[in-house]
């Protein structure tokens, strides 16, 4: 899942990314509303956690501007402002949920995957494969009925191979839905993932290169 979080206090910013990045999600940060249109211009992000009192762009006209534009992209304000009519003034702009500050952590993490659920075709939270178990919400792989320890990013990458179903995944797509934008497109990151998967995938080989267009499982 590739998410942006938009928030102008770089400390709470930072912290949150961290955190969402130990749910095995790709995360980018904006410390302002101009960097944070910026990024939704370039990449197609599954949520948005967006700040309504942002500099430069507010989180009201960014939230406005993706609502009128039919995105995908689920949006989460996260704000002190938190009354009543506050949370149904955000809610009327076109955000998908709304939650105050200060808040639960656990429960962020819960409505943004609830949210990156949402953003794309319904499917269940634990995928299955021949004999690959793959449960999102308790980052758990299995193969076979052997449990697969595999990193944050080997699970990210995985989970985006799983759910294409059996469709080819090219490089490029692997690297906008499990890396976030620090990622260097001309390294070899997608290539050692893969490498890293087959081997702790184990035998018979499941994850097939197609030359010249990607990887399908």
């Amino acid at each position: 899942m590739r998410v942006l979080v938009a928030e102008d206090e770089r400390e709470l910013a930072d912290l949150v990314a961290e955190g969402l990045r130990r749910h095995a999600m790709a995360v980018d940060v904006a410390y302002d509303g101009a960097a944070a249109t910026e990024r939704l211009a370039v990449h197609d992000y599954d949520v948005l956690v967006l700040d309504r009192d942002l500099p430069a762009v507010h989180g009201d006209d960014i939230c406005r501007d993706l609502a009128r534009a039919g995105a995908r992209t689920r949006i989460l304000m996260l704000t002190a402002a938190a009354s009543v009519p506050e949370r149904v003034a955000g809610l009327g702009l076109g955000a998908d949920d709304y939650l105050p500050k200060p808040f639960d952590y656990a429960e962020l993490v819960a409505r943004v995957q609830a949210l990156g659920r949402r953003s794309r075709a319904p499917v269940a939270p634990v995928l299955t494969r021949g004999g690959l178990v793959l449960d999102t919400r308790h980052l758990q792989a299995s193969r076979d009925g052997r449990h697969l320890r595999l990193s944050l990013k080997e699970f990210a990458v995985l989970e985006v191979l799983m759910r294409a179903d059996g469709a080819v995944v090219s490089a490029e797509a692997l690297l906008e839905s499990a890396w976030d934008e620090h990622a260097d497109p001309f390294t070899s990151a997608v290539r050692v993932i893969i490498s890293r998967l087959r081997g702790k995938l184990g035998d018979p080989p499941c994850i097939h290169t197609v030359p010249g267009a990607g990887y399908r499982l």
